[in-house]
């Protein structure tokens, strides 16, 4: 369970001060995709980024899964992130010198798994996601989406409880952006995985259980999805 509490984040810029998220509070329970969704400098990315543990609120209260994230040093920050959160970009952020197994695994690696279980979980997860001819390949040899899934399978290896997603459609064409949601959508129905994904696509919200959407940094509006489902 996310439980945002009157969150606000102000960010000065010289003289100017700029409120990028105001008075925001809402809940995300375990097994939920939410979309998170809004005009450019709305706010999207700054939600996601504090609920993310990659900004600290100006004011008002976060906490995931009974965890008082307000109250968490910034190194038992980086351990809670560590263990719980996984992240998608839409610039992917791989390390281009590394193979797609390497780059899958840093993480698993970071969190003191031993080599052999990361190396066999990262194959697994690899698999799962179609890359699993792909794995000695370097960032240059990809396509876009191909990158855009080894992103994906990287933010998994710690099996986090939740996935973040920040417009990762937005470098993608069409045909792609079907192929990571429609991964999305059967990580979130057959494992329950709770996913908040940034996006500026309405028709994203055909895969989505629920939708938040920002106006100049205020809750303007929330909506269930009536998501399609899988084909038989």
């Amino acid at each position: 369970m996310i439980r945002a509490d009157h969150v606000s984040r102000v960010y000065s810029l010289g003289k100017t001060t700029v409120h990028a998220l105001r008075d925001v509070s809402f809940t995300i329970s375990p097994g939920e995709f939410v979309g998170i969704t809004g005009a450019s400098g709305s706010g999207k990315s700054t939600l996601l980024h504090i609920i993310g543990l990659l900004d600290q609120p100006t004011s008002g209260t976060l906490t995931i899964n009974d965890t008082s994230i307000n109250e968490l040093s910034e190194d038992e920050k980086t351990e809670f992130r560590l263990q719980n959160l996984g992240y998608v970009f839409q610039d992917y952020a791989l390390v281009p010198e590394l193979s797609v197994l390497e780059n899958v695994f840093l993480p698993a690696k970071a969190r003191g798994m031993p080599k052999d279980e990361y190396l066999r979980k990262s194959e697994e997860i690899l698999s799962q996601v179609g890359l699993g001819h792909r794995m000695y390949h370097k960032q240059n040899e990809l396509s876009g989406g191909e990158q855009q899934r080894v992103a994906i399978a990287r933010a998994l290896i710690n099996t986090p409880k939740i996935l973040f997603a920040d417009e990762p459609c937005a470098n993608l064409d069409s045909k792609t952006s079907r192929n990571i949601l429609d991964l999305f959508k059967r990580l979130n129905e057959e494992y329950s995985q709770t996913i908040i994904m940034v996006t500026h696509e309405e028709w994203h919200e055909e895969y989505m259980c629920r939708m938040i959407i920002l106006s100049d940094g205020e809750i303007s509006d929330q909506r269930e999805c009536h998501r399609k489902s899988n084909p038989p």
